[in-house]
């Protein structure tokens, strides 16, 4: 058996829990968290972050083997599963919390970001500037339990209760 190759990504598309569901279903993506970074508060909770001032970002950050999946085509779903010409709001989620930002982890995903964002913003595919920050990636917080897999386990709580007809 070859052994694994994995690198980290970081992105920020407004509120965590639906890019999380959409990055673990993606081939190659090994493993995904959310949680917060951009901000200056360490070890931030998530009351902390929607109603203070921390900085941070709602973020998923994610280990990925690049034999299998590509930083470039995890860029390609980062731009299609949000709105990056909202400032600070995704939706109605409203706030810096839930900014859209790039978090790279190095200079190869830095480049290839700013080459992304610049290839969609001349693309004509959206109709607003693009706000999308790219930033190197600060330490990342991992959320508080009961916001990791939420989608996951939301949908497994819906099935359940219309096993026995309740909404």
């Amino acid at each position: 058996m070859s052994p694994r190759h994995v690198a980290l990504a970081t992105f920020g598309a407004g509120c965590f829990w639906q890019p999380q569901q959409i990055f673990d279903q993606v081939e190659g993506v090994l493993g995904t968290w959310v949680g917060y970074t951009g901000g200056t508060k360490k070890n931030p909770t998530y009351e902390e972050v929607c109603h203070t001032n921390t900085g941070h970002a709602e973020v998923v950050h994610m280990e990925f083997d690049p034999t299998v999946v590509t930083y470039e085509t995890l860029l390609d779903i980062f731009w299609q599963i949000h709105d990056p010409t909202q400032l600070n709001r995704q939706g109605h989620d409203v706030g810096t919390q839930y900014r859209s930002a790039i978090f790279t982890h190095d200079e190869y995903q830095a480049r290839v970001a700013r080459e992304s964002k610049a290839e969609k913003e001349a693309s004509g595919k959206f109709p607003a500037p693009i706000v999308t920050t790219i930033e190197p990636a600060p330490t990342f917080w991992e959320a508080e339990d009961y916001h990791q897999k939420y989608m996951e386990r939301l949908d497994a709580r819906s099935w359940i209760s219309g096993l026995f007809g309740k909404k």
